[in-house]
Order: C-alpha cells, then sequence, then structure tokens
C-alpha cells in the first residue's frame, strides 16, 4: 500500500482529555451534540462501572441518548478493568464508529488509559508466582502502607497513581521492580509524536485551566454531587456488598465514606457528611494535581483553554477528517 492510501485508510481520532472537572463533557457536548457526526470513547478508569453514577460524574442519559457514549456501565463495582482491557475496548470502539463514517472522540481522564491508547502497550513480563506469593505474604504481614513505601522508593511514577487500597496493582507494580529491577512505568511506551500508534491519525488536545480556576470547580462539583444525592448512592452500593476492597469503591467520592474501627474492623459509612465531602474535595484536587504532572509526559499535545478549545478543535477538525495522501 502507498503511503498516501495508508494515510487515507487510517481513521481519524481526537483525543480530547484534561484534570477532573476541565470541562470535558461540556465542550464535547457543544462540539457534536447536535451534529450526529461523533460517538464518544470514554477513558474514564471509574464510569465503566455500574451504579457510580453520581460520584464519577457520568454524562446524564439524556445526552448519552443524544450523543453516544461508550465504555460506560460496562464492569460491575467488583470487577477489576485494567489498561489492557481499555484499550482493547477502545479500538473496537473506535473502529465500529469509523466504520460507520462518524468520528472516534476518546475523552477523559485517566492519563495511564490515555497514554497506552496513544502510544500502545508497554511489554511488562508476565506473571511470576513465586514473586506474587512473596508478596501476598508481605502484604498479610506488613499491610499495604509498607507495601506502599517500598513501591514509593522503587517506582513513583506508578506509586502515585495507584491508590493503597488497590491491592491489585499495587502488587502487580510490585511484583514487576522485584522481578526486573526496572519500575512498571519504565515498560510504558515513551516518545514523541513519531511513536503515536499508525492505527490512527491522532489530534490530541489537552483543556487546561488556572489551578486555583479548577480547585473552585472541583468544589463546586463536589458540592453538586452531594445535593443530587451521592451519599444515598453510596449506601446502595454498600447495601449490595460493595466496599473499598471492591475497585470501583476506591473511587475518589466514594472511599471517603468509608470508615473502620479499628484493625481488621468491618467497614462502616460515616455520618460526618460534612467531614466527607471535603475529603473528597481534598482528595480530588490531589487527583487533579497529579493528572496534569502525568499530562505533561504526553508529547504533540494541543493545549487550550476550555473557553478557546471549542474555536481550536474547530479549526483543526477539518484537516484531521479530510486528510488525503499524495
Amino acid at each position: 500500500m502507498s503511503p498516501g492510501r495508508r494515510e487515507h485508510s487510517r481513521p481519524p481520532v481526537l483525543v480530547l482529555f484534561g484534570p477532573t472537572a476541565s470541562g470535558k463533557t461540556e465542550l464535547l457536548s457543544r462540539l457534536f451534540r447536535e451534529s450526529a457526526g461523533a460517538e464518544v470513547v470514554s477513558a474514564d478508569s471509574m464510569q465503566v462501572y455500574r451504579g457510580m453514577d453520581i460520584g464519577t460524574a457520568k454524562p446524564s442519559p439524556r445526552l448519552r441518548e443524544e450523543f453516544p457514549h461508550h465504555l460506560i456501565d460496562i464492569r460491575d463495582p467488583g470487577e477489576q478493568f485494567t489498561a489492557g482491557d481499555f484499550v482493547r475496548l477502545a479500538d473496537a470502539a473506535c473502529a465500529d464508529i469509523a466504520r460507520r463514517g462518524k468520528l472516534p472522540v476518546v475523552s477523559g481522564g485517566t492519563g495511564f488509559y490515555l497514554k497506552n491508547f496513544i502510544f500502545g502497550l508497554g511489554e511488562a513480563p508476565p506473571s511470576d508466582q513465586a514473586v506474587r506469593d512473596g508478596l501476598k505474604s508481605d502484604l498479610a504481614e506488613k499491610g499495604s502502607g509498607a507495601l506502599m513505601d517500598e513501591l514509593s522508593r522503587r517506582d513513583g511514577e506508578s506509586a502515585a497513581r495507584i491508590h493503597v487500597n488497590d491491592t491489585y496493582r499495587l502488587l502487580r507494580a510490585l511484583e514487576v521492580v522485584r522481578l526486573t529491577g526496572r519500575p512498571l512505568s519504565s515498560f510504558a511506551v515513551h516518545g514523541g509524536p513519531s511513536a503515536f500508534r499508525d492505527c490512527y491519525r491522532f489530534l490530541v488536545v489537552e483543556l487546561s485551566r488556572p489551578r486555583e480556576e479548577l480547585y473552585r470547580h472541583i468544589e463546586e462539583r463536589c458540592g453538586e454531587m452531594f445535593r443530587q444525592g451521592l451519599a444515598g448512592e453510596v449506601q446502595g452500593l454498600f447495601g449490595k456488598g460493595y466496599t473499598p476492597e471492591d475497585p470501583g469503591m476506591r473511587a475518589i467520592g466514594y472511599r471517603e465514606f468509608f470508615v473502620q474501627d479499628g484493625e481488621g474492623a468491618k467497614w462502616r459509612l460515616s455520618e460526618d457528611l460534612d467531614g466527607v465531602r471535603k475529603l473528597a474535595a481534598r482528595n480530588s484536587r490531589r487527583y487533579a494535581k497529579r493528572q496534569m504532572t502525568f499530562f505533561a509526559s504526553i508529547p504533540a499535545v494541543v493545549k487550550a483553554a476550555p473557553e478557546a478549545a471549542f474555536d481550536r478543535i474547530l479549526d483543526l477538525l477539518p484537516g484531521l477528517v479530510h486528510t488525503r495522501g499524495g
């Protein structure tokens, strides 16, 4: 196949990312809600979970009916969902969307998912049972805090994106570093735009707000979530048996509700809702700061404030969608 024909055969994909509360959903709604020319592939690690609607700020059912979204409500909160799962399902969704003559828009704030989608999955070593058994023994003896301390010393990048209660990912990251002497993060693909996967034509856009403005939006969003009934949503999930030991319930906005009265005690829900709200807002601000740090490692990005991004994307989309090879 000639280079020109190959270029034309690759589907265009708009990748839109930004930290929590940066305005991604609102921007996409303005761009595509009435055009019926695009569909969203959600790159949010927690919107995949059923029953977790308010705390993950899922697009409303009405918006999703008017403007289709993929990879939302596809797992129960007790199920794992990995970067590999995301890339595999996102590729399938993008192929389907492009086949129907529409533009795939991969949008969200889970930087690790986005980076693996853009560059491809790293080739980390397979699991080693002996190393894994040793880690499980250490976990039982020392607790997850001690293992997180070890990971922070040996793989700071992975430690920044893994919660201490997420023992599945914590053990996997330590397994790799103990097995190879290299951090798991070193197996991810890093490079310039020439390292982008060649199965798509990418337009990569990052929404950026001044930090104080972003933090103000986060505070407002947290308050609105509680007004919408977040506490009742968490109560319903807890009633079904879900706790922070389940992957979905480790999400910010959910895990803050849970407390234990002593080592090994059963989980219960906090009655201090104002304290929970403040803790969730604080953790959201910290998460947004980590997101911005991680996003800085993605090259060839068009960076724009939300109010400028609308016109910027409209200017660039024709070149992406109508590219023709020579």
